[in-house]
């Protein structure tokens, strides 16, 4: 058999990802903050780019407020034009004319402004919150303790967890600090004495015990209970535990009161924890009986190219290096153009992907959750002409404001539920028509999953059992069984 070698033409078709569509995707995905990470980080590594403020730009203000007519009212707040699905055209690779630049651009170079209506404005309260470490040593210091104990008390308050909980032994402790173990849980129990009560325990029976103590009545049959019986407490088998105890169902019940009201993790109010505050991509402000989109540039940098290297190209001679630098310079005009442009179209099409859910989902405006719409992305890549892969990473991690309150963009997209006789409803509004179901229950006899499924039946929503199950644990609400409360 002979080998041979052939030359063959074949014409075929594929997808080329330059950098700069990457570049493009990467920044449509990406959330608000490390949107502005990546502007922060692509300014110092460029430097043609910079940023415009406001009083370089006195026309700036002038753009954002909408004009004024003779009777006074303002003009409707100018929509964002269709643009065009990213697909890498104008990658930055044709031949750049920079003499056409020096002449075409004035001293504000290329910029990107916003063009919609003012964003509504917004406190952001900032709050000093003392740590369970500083409350604990505040009382350690305020103790009567020797100069050992002190140092001992410092190396337990050390070693607690967020919650309030030893997370060392006291032999641990020992060797650290070079005492006897027996020292250290003195020093334990003094410790322990602190607030909050419950503070130091080792486990939760210990941390329950604690907290026990200081109940004026029926402190005994606290204790037998946490000692001996808190998984019967956990399933809520409370005549088992009256039987055992040999004690009345009414004492019993009026002692689980008590323990239902201590706190398992007692350092948890002085956790560190800071709840960040949500800053939304989009605002929805309601005018007359339709909406309005403003998407929210506060806080994103406004940028544009530097005509600080106008006056460097003009002084630069012929020769090799005037050649490199010229080609330096080029380089970075096109990285830093393509940004910009890449933003632009980043907010432009966040502003369609909002629209067209605001269009979807008017009824959830007016009405609420009860009138949530099935929605998926397919609907909305149909509706704003993309592909859903696009709309994807427009909706991940992107925030709107509604007069309804800050919902994130998936929020809105949901599986359907069949209803007899009518429209199919949205999952997330079954989800609230049960929460409410079970709102309104008794506590003494909760619905089952199964009685939730015949109310929902009775309004058209067919649903199996196990779905209420699944829903049911998504909203983290317990079984019928331990919803129950005997007293």
């Amino acid at each position: 058999m002979a080998f041979e070698l052939k030359q063959n033409l074949k014409l075929t078709q594929q997808l080329v990802m330059t950098p700069q569509l990457q570049q493009a995707i990467k920044l449509l995905q990406l959330s608000r903050l490390d949107l502005v990470d990546t502007i922060n980080q692509e300014m110092e590594e460029n430097p043609l780019l910079e940023e415009v403020t406001s009083d370089e730009d006195p026309e700036a203000e002038k753009k954002i407020e909408p004009e004024q007519t003779e009777e006074g009212d303002r003009e409707e707040i100018k929509t964002v034009e269709r643009t065009e699905e990213l697909t890498g055209a104008g990658d930055g690779r044709e031949e750049f004319d920079w003499d056409s630049y020096l002449e075409d651009y004035g001293s504000m170079g290329i910029t990107y402004d916003r063009k919609e209506g003012p964003a509504p404005s917004w406190d952001n309260l900032l709050v000093v919150k003392s740590s369970l470490t500083d409350h604990l040593m505040w009382q350690l210091r305020l103790s009567p303790l020797t100069e050992n104990e002190q140092r001992v008390g410092e190396q337990i308050i050390g070693n607690l967890d967020q919650n309030g909980y030893l997370a060392a032994t006291p032999e641990e402790i020992a060797l650290q600090e070079k005492v006897d173990p027996a020292f250290v849980e003195e020093v334990l129990k003094k410790i322990q004495e602190f607030d909050p009560i419950g503070i130091a325990a080792r486990d939760l029976r210990e941390c329950l015990l604690i907290q026990a103590r200081i109940a004026e009545s029926a402190r005994p049959l606290l204790e037998k209970i946490i000692l001996g019986h808190l998984k019967d407490l956990e399933i809520k088998n409370y005549d088992c535990i009256a039987r055992k105890l040999k004690t009345p169902l009414a004492d019993v019940l009026a002692a689980v009161v008590i323990i239902s009201n201590m706190d398992p993790k007692p350092g948890s109010v002085y956790n560190e924890e800071r709840t960040q505050a949500i800053i939304p991509d989009v605002y929805v402000i309601k005018s007359g009986d339709d909406y309005k989109i403003v998407l929210n540039d506060d806080g994103l940098p406004r940028l544009r190219i530097s005509n600080f290297y106008r006056e460097i190209m003009s002084g630069l001679s012929g020769g090799a290096k005037a050649q490199n630098g010229k080609n330096y310079i080029k380089e970075r005009v096109q990285s830093a153009t393509w940004l910009i442009k890449s933003i632009q179209q980043r907010q432009k099409t966040i502003y369609q992907v909002a629209e067209s859910i605001v269009r979807f989902q008017k009824e959830f405006f007016d009405r609420g959750i009860s009138s949530l719409k099935p929605l998926i992305l397919r609907d909305v890549a149909d509706d704003v002409e993309m592909h859903e892969s696009t709309i994807s990473r427009v909706v991940t991690n992107k925030y709107i404001h509604a007069p309804r309150g800050i919902f994130e963009m998936k929020y809105f997209f949901g599986s359907s539920i069949r209803r007899n006789g009518g429209a199919d409803v949205a999952s997330k509004s079954v989800q609230e028509d049960i929460r409410k179901i079970i709102s309104g229950e008794d506590p003494r006899k909760p619905f089952s999953d199964q009685d939730i499924v015949e109310r929902l039946a009775e309004s058209g929503i067919s649903i199996a059992r196990r779905t209420i199950a699944k829903y049911r644990e998504m909203m983290r609400i317990l079984p019928s069984s331990r919803r129950k409360k005997y007293y």
